[in-house]
């Protein structure tokens, strides 16, 4: 009886030493002579309390008791194998409808484009396990990013040594440079690394003064179906009314522009002046009222220095912008486009455009629509130098409307579809021997005095430059940012502008309540689908049945 109670007592002594070694090198965080000693003296006791148990364990083991142990104590292995495993090699799979734990299709892009090596080294605390795995999908993206990770109260030097005051700061590093960035979403990190990859930012500018969407602006609109003519909410359609003093706000399109490195700014040249020389991008967002002359001589001496304009001009407004379209080649149509075919809800002065022309500005791009646009035409002779590409057209079924207060085609006066709602142009300096085209559709070869720069009294053209040219500003304001591909257009549209085709894509995530958009003619075959045709079959199907009962 003693040596079976002296037995028990070495065994439990040897395995709280081996407990206590292992909690005291955990605390710390190194071997000291005395916890190894600790642990040789319970291995040793418990080595002996086993080898004296060992008929009473054999006999406890043999019996049901025993086999529960076991199995228990199989189990115990089993799910810390699986979990030591799990964390080896973890897999992941998003079950969320809007994949809020993936990395979206654009930032994917961006990093499959990326040139340069960045590495991040992220400071962070327990808390930021989201934000760490985050970081670690783009890692695994791709090999050009890597990263090391540290908590900034167990590396105090480490942090010091970066200048890092807190958590939840990444340093990234990228040839020379070095930026912090201390945003946990997608867009702030992907912004990031096209910031210290790229080394510089881009300027871009929107015209000011004539009534433009303010940028800096979050004001949008309610244009709840039925709802459009009361309590303040207006029209962007046929019949509507421009209200000077009531300006729309861009401020998504602004925010989503600085998210992917960019810096917005608004500039007016009213006060004359070299204002936008330093722009890589010019932003004419729906002005309400007639530029000045030294306004538009401004514009039209930047685009043919090489700079690049985003013209968003809405019909039956005169800008005084029409000369210097057409100078690129485009026309602006005096009309509002009418699509009664395809169309946003069930406003048909609202075309809505599910496909496009190849162009890089339309990759993988959802439908988009257009609240109150004009149409583009090209002009009736080419202008040379230019090249330029219609991007969004309406449907065959559509017509320009010369009216703005009524929707009747009269084939005298109106244009039949399709329309072109948006254009892209690219201008270079015109070379004597260029082709051009008259207006019988004949060849011929452009003399000196037939260039652009001399024949229209404007501006030599000294550098390349681009333009696009939609006919509708409000698709990319607050109230239409957000729906299916506006956004989209309007980013990758302004980085084509800007030369930077490795941002094309990347859009800053949204989290809008869930929302069904839908043209006309998913409405209507909605509705005969679900209130037509699938009771009439049920209703067929309980006719038969009691008939073949009767």
């Amino acid at each position: 009886m003693g040596n079976w109670f002296l037995a028990r007592l070495l065994l439990l002594a040897g395995v709280a030493l081996l407990v206590g070694a292992g909690v005291l090198y955990l605390i710390f965080l190194e071997a000291r002579w005395w916890i190894y000693a600790a642990a040789f003296a319970g291995l040793l006791s418990s080595v002996v309390g086993v080898l004296i148990l060992r008929r009473n364990i054999a006999a406890a083991l043999s019996g049901r008791r025993g086999e529960i142990g076991l199995f228990t104590l199989a189990l115990v292995m089993l799910a810390t194998a699986f979990g030591y495993v799990s964390v080896q090699y973890p897999v992941r799979y998003d079950m969320t409808t809007a994949g809020l734990y993936s990395l979206s299709p654009q930032v994917e892009t961006m990093l499959e484009r990326l040139d340069k090596p960045v590495h991040i080294t992220f400071f962070h605390d327990p808390q930021m396990q989201e934000t760490v795995d985050l970081y670690r999908l783009i890692v695994a993206e791709t090999d050009r990013v890597t990263i090391d990770f540290h908590d900034p109260m167990l590396n105090p030097a480490q942090a010091r040594l970066f200048g890092v005051q807190f958590a939840g700061t990444a340093v990234m590093e990228s040839e020379d440079r070095r930026i912090q960035v201390h945003g946990h979403r997608e867009a702030d990190i992907a912004n990031g690394i096209l910031r210290v990859s790229q080394g510089a930012k881009q300027l871009v500018c929107f015209l000011d003064g004539h009534g433009e969407a303010d940028p800096f602006s979050a004001e949008s609109h309610d244009h709840v179906e039925g709802t459009i003519g009361g309590s303040g909410e207006h029209s962007h359609g046929l019949g509507s009314d421009y209200v000077l003093h009531e300006r729309h706000g861009i401020a998504k399109a602004r925010h989503s522009l600085e998210t992917v490195n960019y810096t917005v700014e608004k500039r007016s040249l009213i006060r004359g002046g070299d204002q936008i020389s330093d722009c890589a991008v010019l932003i004419v967002a729906g002005p309400k009222i007639r530029l000045l002359d030294r306004e538009i001589a401004a514009i039209e001496a930047y685009l043919a220095a090489g700079g690049n304009g985003f013209f968003m001009l809405e019909p039956f407004i005169e800008t005084g912008l029409e000369p210097v379209v057409q100078g690129y080649g485009i026309r602006l149509d005096d009309v509002i486009v009418i699509d009664e075919a395809s169309h946003y809800w069930t406003d048909p002065s609202a075309p809505a455009v599910t496909d496009y022309n190849h162009h890089q500005v339309a990759r993988d791009l959802p439908l988009t629509f257009f609240p109150g646009a004009r149409a583009l035409s090209p002009t009736t002779e080419r202008v040379p130098g230019t090249a330029v590409v219609p991007i969004a057209n309406s449907s065959a079924s559509s017509f320009g409307e010369t009216s703005n207060s009524q929707a009747d085609f009269d084939s005298n006066i109106d244009l039949p579809g399709p329309l072109t709602l948006m254009a892209i142009a690219n201008r270079r300096p015109p070379r004597a021997g260029d082709l051009a085209v008259t207006g019988d559709g004949q060849l011929k070869v452009a003399s000196e005095q037939e260039l652009p720069a001399r024949s229209t009294g404007g501006p030599e053209i000294t550098a390349r430059s681009r333009i696009a040219v939609i006919g509708d500003s409000d698709f990319a304001t607050n109230s239409f940012f957000h729906f299916l591909g506006n956004g989209d257009l309007f980013l990758n549209t302004v980085s084509y502008l800007a030369a930077q085709e490795n941002l094309i894509g990347i859009e800053p995530r949204t989290y809008d309540l869930p929302r069904l958009s839908v043209t006309n003619r998913q409405i209507k075959s909605i509705f005969v689908i679900a209130v037509l045709l699938i009771p009439s079959i049920l209703a067929l199907i309980g006719v038969v049945v009691w008939w073949r009962q009767r």
